[in-house]
């Protein structure tokens, strides 16, 4: 499994699990897709509206392209690579078609969206980490973007119920069903 996809909205448990699962690879790299939307110093444009600008939408597929080209730089230097970001949308085929590795595995996280404002309100409390900004898409704009707009590639998980380690089972349990074409 070289190179891992895993998606899913925000506050779903992407970063967590990636990283788990990163950690239980012998020879692995954590490939953030949103590190590439931070690089940008001035002239950012955020995605939060339902109906984002086109510079926004922009942004969004070169952050996406220069993630997939690290991923598949890391995999040809030998590395295990789980590459996380959100990816909703047709713009996970998208995506899908700008990693070059095979194999390529797709797991998209789906908690229920009380769990996903659950898990938001509590990393707000505890780290002030905010997810769902006002004016932004909310939970369940999300989660329904993610459940109805979505194209069921790879490996799809209700984590409502799971620890992370059990994620982390259950990616590794599902490889074969996780790999996309």
């Amino acid at each position: 499994m070289p190179i891992t996809l895993i998606t899913g909205i925000q506050a779903a448990g992407k970063s967590t699990v990636a990283r788990a699962l990163a950690e239980r690879l012998p020879r692995s790299v954590h490939v953030r897709g949103d590190v590439f939307r931070r690089m940008i110093v001035n002239g950012r444009v955020e995605m939060g509206p339902a109906d984002p600008p086109a510079e926004a939408v922009r942004q969004l597929r070169l952050r996406y392209a220069l993630a997939a080209a690290a991923a598949d730089g890391y995999a040809e230097a030998g590395f295990q690579v789980v590459f996380q970001d959100i990816v909703l949308g047709d713009d996970l085929p998208w995506v899908v078609d700008r990693i070059r590795t095979r194999p390529l595995s797709v797991v998209v996280l789906a908690p229920r969206a009380e769990v996903v404002a659950a898990r938001d309100a509590e990393r707000r409390r505890t780290r002030g980490k905010v997810a769902y900004r006002p004016g932004d898409q909310g939970v369940a704009a999300l989660d329904h973007a993610l459940r109805a707009a979505t194209p069921r590639l790879g490996l799809w998980i209700d984590t409502s119920d799971l620890t992370v380690a059990e994620t982390v089972d259950r990616i590794l349990a599902g490889t074969d069903s996780a790999a996309v074409a």
